[in-house]
């Protein structure tokens, strides 16, 4: 029952339709023990409040170009997730970001003239259907607890990412953003493998900020993200390590292609 494949659906969407009682009424949901959606995703975005969290497990970055949007890093190269096996099973013990909670579900516009975004979900996606198991959608034709938590999430994923935005602008308004590099040097190989095609917070600009913008952010919580950002670079060797234990690394030291882009 899904309608004609949409162009320039966010990062996992394959199709979007609105949720309604008249269509979905006997529709459920139902959770599942792995995330195939995940499988060879290399780089989904996050949250500025995630920074804290998300910092342990993975390298924070900004894509490249004029909209950047702060990314975890689940792998360095594009079609390469270390955290996931073929099966879209976790097999290791993570941070799950939010916009992959959120899946298969998402606030959209059904049309470009309206303001108010409703509850759309993912129809190619196996969670949600006309299931004999699984938590219902609706009852007597009225929203249930957990299509009600779904949308209470949405809503704030997108509050969450209008602080993100005023996040982003703040690093460009003071011209903190640079593309980034990262050497990694492989034992017993003369060449570094060199990663490229990202941004990351410039830390000689940073020192030169001055006082009192310094303790606004300090005050306000956005300096403690910015270090966040900037410890978790360090990831990356990790996850070069994890990419060569399964032999998905490059094969020989070189500009590797970048390694974060989302729509």
């Amino acid at each position: 029952m899904a309608s004609a494949p949409q162009p320039n659906l966010p990062l996992f969407y394959k199709d979007l339709m609105p949720l309604n009682s008249r269509d979905h009424g006997t529709w459920r949901a139902k959770s599942m023990d792995s995330a195939p959606w995940l499988v060879g995703q290399h780089a989904v975005p996050l949250t500025v409040e995630e920074f804290p969290q998300a910092q342990r497990f993975f390298p924070i970055i900004f894509a490249s170009g004029d909209n950047p949007v702060p990314l975890a890093l689940m792998g360095l190269n594009e079609g390469v997730n270390v955290f996931v096996n073929d099966e879209g099973k976790i097999d290791t013990p993570i941070y799950l970001p939010a916009y992959i909670r959120r899946y298969p579900f998402l606030l959209a516009k059904l049309t470009p003239e309206t303001q108010e975004l409703s509850l759309c979900f993912d129809p190619t996606c196996d969670m949600v259907g006309d299931f004999s198991e699984g938590e219902p959608l609706f009852a007597d034709n009225k929203p249930t607890d957990t299509t009600q938590n779904a949308l209470n999430f949405c809503e704030s994923f997108e509050q969450a990412g209008q602080r993100t935005g005023a996040f982003i602008e703040e690093l460009k308004k003071h011209d903190l953003l640079m593309e980034g590099e990262v050497a990694i040097q492989q034992e017993g190989l003369e060449q570094p493998f060199v990663y490229r095609g990202f941004q990351m917070v410039n830390q000689d600009k940073l020192k030169e900020v001055r006082g009192d913008v310094l303790r606004t952010w300090n005050q306000n919580g956005l300096l403690p993200l910015i270090h966040a950002h900037l410890f978790s670079l360090d990831l990356m060797r990790e996850i070069f390590s994890r990419q060569q234990a399964l032999g998905k690394g490059p094969s020989i030291p070189a500009a590797t292609p970048a390694p974060a882009s989302v729509n």
